[in-house]
């Protein structure tokens, strides 16, 4: 049987610290609305921001998803892609 290539579909430190970061400050937001604090849900959105710029900064570092390169990358126009 034939092996498909996949993606990494962002499976790297730069997407799992970014995502974790964003969590926790919409966590954090979401606590603020339920107890009408508007400081703490400023606080909650700027956490947000750092992670996400902290995952483009991590992924610009090299700790990013690793793109797939050959006749399996997705930007290639071949019919039969992923065939083998």
């Amino acid at each position: 049987m034939a092996e498909e290539a996949h993606e990494d579909h962002g499976h790297s430190i730069a997407a799992w610290t970014g995502v974790g970061v964003i969590l926790v400050g919409s966590a954090l937001a979401s606590v603020a609305v339920a107890i009408a604090n508007v400081a703490l849900f400023v606080v909650g959105i700027v956490i947000c921001l750092v992670g996400a710029v902290a995952g483009k900064v991590l992924s610009m570092a090299g700790y990013g998803a690793k793109t797939v390169v050959g006749p399996d990358s997705p930007d290639t126009t071949k019919p039969e892609l992923g065939i083998h």
